[in-house]
């Protein structure tokens, strides 16, 4: 059967609603809909906001996001394919569609093949382990509205009915889970052209059939089947929160759901709520702040600059390189952050190897770098700059040094350490005490062992470790 171009809202959809009621139903039959005294947080965001972020995710630092669905079958431009193409008539689009498809192709023909036939849970998650990451988010629907898993109100436009014909979401996430990784599940709110969300739009959101017939029925169903570590909210800026029932799902999630003590989720939950409302901070994409926030928060980017999902005529130059990246991830997590690196699958199911380079050279470098990195805590100075550019970071009574450019004559000076008869200084991937003279009151000069001869295979950074610094 062909596909409408509503994004699965075919004639025989018309039942839908009432399906998604009916979920609805199962889930609050089991909820004390008056919240009654034993609900630890109401529906508000004064409740809400005040709930401790479970600790898994701040001793994480870094992960890896996966945007994969029916975009990566023209990979052309970005995930936004289908919106630059039918929504704004970008020209690029047009010309590329009129140049490779036959005329009247719609965006929901690209649904079968989506096959993912070389798509290995077994083989992603290895290469996820071996990059170092400790969470995995995953697109379980974007803005495009196609699900990679058997959605029951996302009726033939989903991983189970077309395309793959399999549960990208649980194989993934079973496949995680055999290696502790824990599991986060990206989730749109809103899709493009799905007719219920443009009637709500249209009636400036005083109404909430989408919300009630799709949004909540999907988030509750990913909840329950999967029990997420972690959901990563997106496409929340057209509307409020209170249109998305956002405070009323939160609280639910918070008391009542199989993940209610160690569920993490970000801040983009409706108009205005961004860096100001939720679990930790978003803020935007490719966040970074000037200085040391006051709130937990994560930093996602991609390798791709261009897109997060994949594209077909990606350039080297067009990639994040590894000292780029490694940089990106010291500083993120100087400044108390979490670090989330992207890439995008191929419709095949395969992470393209340029990516995978990436993610294993990520790995390599945590494997010696590493306790600077996990666990860690912003230390009271976060950077200097005097021989070379310093990112500290701090764990427990210990103090790293992290540098990107090795010192001239092997001196590296640190101005804010106070040092005592106790100092003891190493690095990383060695154990030998190295050699130190005090600046004066503060800082101290460490003598480095000779870095060898130039190579493309040194690593990006270093990292020193002080024991006995104030």
């Amino acid at each position: 059967m062909k596909l409408c171009a509503a994004a699965g809202i075919c004639s025989q959809a018309k039942a839908m609603p009432s399906l998604a009621q009916l979920l609805l139903l199962c889930v609050w039959a089991s909820v004390d809909a008056s919240w009654g005294p034993g609900v630890r947080y109401t529906p508000d965001w004064d409740s809400l906001d005040s709930r401790p972020l479970p600790a898994w995710f701040d001793e994480a630092k870094f992960g890896i996001f996966v945007h994969w669905g029916v975009f990566s079958v023209p990979g052309f431009r970005s995930e936004w394919f289908w919106w630059h193409w039918q929504g704004e008539h970008d020209a690029a689009c047009l010309a590329f569609m009129k140049q490779n498809y036959p005329p009247g192709f719609s965006y929901p023909e690209f649904a079968p093949q989506f096959r993912a036939e070389f798509f290995d849970p077994e083989s992603w998650t290895e290469l996820f382990e071996a990059a170092g990451a400790k969470y995995v988010v995953l697109t379980t629907k974007h803005h495009e509205d196609f699900t990679n898993w058997g959605s029951p109100v996302s009726w033939n436009w989903n991983s189970v009915d077309t395309g793959p014909h399999r549960d990208l979401v649980g194989d993934l996430g079973a496949a995680l889970r055999k290696r502790n990784l824990r599991y986060g599940l990206y989730h749109s709110l809103f899709e493009w052209f799905h007719p219920l969300y443009l009637s709500d739009k249209k009636a400036g959101f005083k109404t909430q059939d989408f919300v009630r017939s799709k949004t909540l029925p999907e988030l509750y169903d990913l909840v329950q089947r999967y029990k997420p570590d972690l959901i990563w909210s997106d496409g929340e800026w057209e509307a409020s929160d209170s249109y998305w029932n956002s405070t009323d799902f939160l609280a639910w999630l918070y008391n009542h759901s199989p993940v209610k003590d160690t569920v993490v989720v970000n801040d983009r939950w409706g108009a205005g709520c961004a860096c100001k409302h939720g679990g930790y901070y978003n803020c935007e994409d490719k966040y970074t702040p000037g200085k040391l926030p006051g709130h937990k928060w994560e930093k996602c980017t991609s390798v791709d600059t261009h897109s997060w999902g994949y594209r077909r005529d990606m350039r080297l130059s067009e990639l994040l390189d590894l000292p780029t990246i490694i940089r990106d991830l010291v500083q993120t997590v100087s400044l108390g952050g979490n670090y989330l690196l992207n890439v995008g699958p191929t419709a095949e199911g395969t992470i393209p190897v340029v990516f995978e380079e990436r993610l294993r050279g990520v790995g390599a470098w945590l494997r010696v770098n590493g306790d600077a990195i996990y666990s860690s805590r912003p230390w009271h100075v976060q950077s200097e700059n005097s021989t070379v550019p310093i990112w500290y970071t701090s764990r427990d009574s210990l103090v790293y040094a992290i540098f990107f450019q090795w010192p001239a004559e092997n001196k590296l000076e640190l101005t804010t350490p106070k040092t005592s008869p106790a100092t003891n200084v190493t690095m990383l991937g060695s154990p030998k005490p190295l050699k130190w003279t005090p600046l004066g009151v503060t800082g101290l000069s460490v003598l480095l062992p000779p870095p060898g001869p130039p190579s493309p295979t040194a690593p990006p950074a270093w990292t020193v470790r002080l024991q006995g610094v104030a």
